[in-house]
């Protein structure tokens, strides 16, 4: 439904964005993931056609975003971070007029805005100032607004920014129904919320794809691995760090700081071989003293960090 090829977009020196390339399956829900910087709003302004790229394409559908750009949105929704609402107008009255900008027919009218109602779960503040709203509130009329024309793509940016916990959830499981039917990308800075509703999460970081995968997949084969913190007593720092980044299933050996006196280690290891027992014989056969052993699983959250830490 979506291709994505070599995009790219500087301003002025600074590229933003560089040479990604990604598709979207139609009925696919994709989760554009990153840190703050990484990229991921300029990605979305340039699928919408906000922003112009420098370099690369985009598709939608059968139109390519350089020449058919209207067409593509006559299909496609979108609900940047800040929705821009008008604050002075009642829900009901403010859906209305997005649908007359819409071009829809009067008569058409009250359904869909109804329809849009039950989806959105706004029935309740239809006659209430838009101004009035909570903020989660307001999340929910932007997205009715983004879904007004029955848009076959629809683009969030950062949907759950700001709101709490319980707001959160809500608007991810409006997301997930409208995922049933339309094809979705998101943008979020939280791996947790990609989990709980994407079939699919693109990692970016300072404009480069860092991943591209499934959560699941990712759980699998990043996610299963392990870190082991060790602290020895009576042993000199490079020579732990030498003999121990040498047994088999053990991928990294990391410093940490000392603490009185003692040497302290994390070691990433693979997730197929537990190296734990050969760790302890070779820790066993110096004259080591052994004060800390504890395994610790890495977490998507984990891999998410060591994909886009500096560095």
């Amino acid at each position: 439904m979506i291709r994505v090829e070599n995009l790219t977009k500087y301003y002025n020196d600074v590229c933003a964005v560089d040479r990604i390339s990604f598709n979207v399956q139609k009925g696919e829900i994709l989760g554009l993931l990153g840190p703050n910087g990484a990229g991921k709003t300029t990605t979305l302004r340039m699928l919408t056609g906000f922003l112009k790229p420098s370099s690369g394409r985009i598709h939608v559908g059968d139109y390519s975003i350089e020449d058919q750009l209207l067409e593509i949105k006559k299909i496609l929704g979108y609900l940047p971070e800040s929705a821009p609402l008008y604050h002075d107008m009642l829900v009901f009255d403010y859906l209305r007029f997005v649908a007359d900008l819409r071009g829809m027919d009067a008569g058409r009218h009250l359904d869909r805005i109804r329809e849009l109602g039950d989806l959105c779960g706004i029935n309740e503040v239809m006659h209430q100032p838009i101004g009035e709203l909570s903020k989660g509130y307001r999340q929910r009329v932007g997205l009715a607004h983004a879904m007004m024309n029955d848009p076959e793509v629809l683009v969030l940016d950062e949907p759950t920014s700001g709101l709490d916990p319980n707001q959160i959830v809500e608007i991810r499981e409006i997301i997930r129904r409208i995922g049933k039917a339309k094809t979705v990308v998101f943008s979020t800075h939280i791996l947790s919320e990609a989990e709980a509703t994407c079939d699919r999460v693109v990692i970016v970081h300072r404009g480069k794809i860092a991943a591209d995968s499934s959560t699941a997949r990712l759980k699998e084969t990043l996610g299963g691995r392990s870190q082991i913190h060790l602290t020895l007593a009576d042993a000199e720092a490079a020579d732990v760090q030498r003999a121990l980044a040498a047994v088999p299933g053990v991928t990294g050996a990391e410093p940490l700081d000392p603490v009185n006196g003692a040497v302290r280690l994390r070691l990433t290891c693979d997730a197929a071989r537990d190296p734990r027992p050969d760790l302890y014989r070779r820790i066993r056969s110096t004259d080591w003293t052994l004060l800390e052993f504890h395994q610790e699983t890495l977490t998507l959250e984990d891999v998410f960090r060591e994909l886009t830490k500096e560095g």
